[in-house]
């Protein structure tokens, strides 16, 4: 009789892809859209991990008040030896302002060691990418005030802003069609393409639509960190199959 000791177990090998690259992402802690979006879009290879914590809506307030609490998410984050860190949150990202924006990354780089990098940022590369000058800006905030201070301060110009106006746990209930019609009422001629403002929404997923439909360029919050992420890291992900649900812009990975 074998001893039990001596029988070797089959191996099984595991239905998800092993990670070739690392992304810690620091989301607010409302946010609900990220960890779905960005499991379902990302390449094979990408493994995301996520912290939150409470830079957002009501919770947002002075970066200095704020700096302990980004700190200590990065911390967590830099457990599972991240490649990157994203600070992501384009209203909060952007209400400070490139030079707070940049205190930001501080914030992460001091806590962890780890490059960082912020939505802001982010958006912006995506939108120089795509040689975007004149936008339409939308997006399910009370204003978008911070966000065209920061488009006009970083060499933007908006002509067209809708703001929606709604609570931060209502930003992810707008449907894509919802998002798709918007851009279609609100574009203008003179735009020479359309920013979906915002993490805790479906705007990505209606990337492509709009693209078709207008003509035109569009960047979104999760798209512009994704394409960053995966431009940062595609040495170590190797060769990416086509991503069209990303539209226009995951063709620009070496801009």
């Amino acid at each position: 009789m074998m001893d039990a000791t001596t029988i070797e177990k089959p191996r099984v090998e595991s239905p998800l892809p092993a990670a070739r690259a690392r992304v810690g992402i620091i989301i607010p802690s409302v946010n609900s859209m990220v960890e779905p979006q960005f499991n379902h879009f990302g390449p094979p290879g990408l493994g995301v991990y996520v912290a939150r914590a409470r830079v957002a809506g009501g919770w947002r307030r002075p970066l200095p008040q704020m700096a302990d609490e980004i700190a200590s998410s990065a911390k967590l984050l830099s457990d599972v030896a991240p490649d990157l860190i994203v600070f992501h949150c384009t209203e909060t990202s952007m209400t400070q302002g490139p030079q707070g924006e940049g205190r930001i990354l501080d914030i992460v780089k001091e806590a962890t060691g780890i490059e960082a990098v912020a939505t802001s940022r982010l958006v912006v590369e995506a939108l120089q990418a795509l040689g975007l000058k004149k936008l339409v800006v939308l997006s399910p905030y009370k204003s978008n005030k911070a966000i065209i201070d920061y488009l006009n301060a970083t060499g933007f110009a908006v002509v067209e802003d809708v703001a929606l106006g709604r609570e931060p746990l209502e930003f992810a209930t707008i449907t894509p069609r919802e998002w798709t019609e918007l851009a279609r009422k609100h574009d203008k001629p003179e735009a020479d393409g359309i920013f979906l403002s915002c993490a805790n929404t479906t705007q990505i997923e209606a990337v492509a639509d709009v693209e078709q439909m207008l003509g035109k360029p569009v960047v979104n919050s999760n798209q512009a960190v994704l394409w960053g992420c995966v431009k940062r890291l595609k040495a170590r992900l190797g060769p990416l199959a086509p991503m069209p649900g990303l539209g226009s812009l995951m063709r620009n990975l070496d801009a």
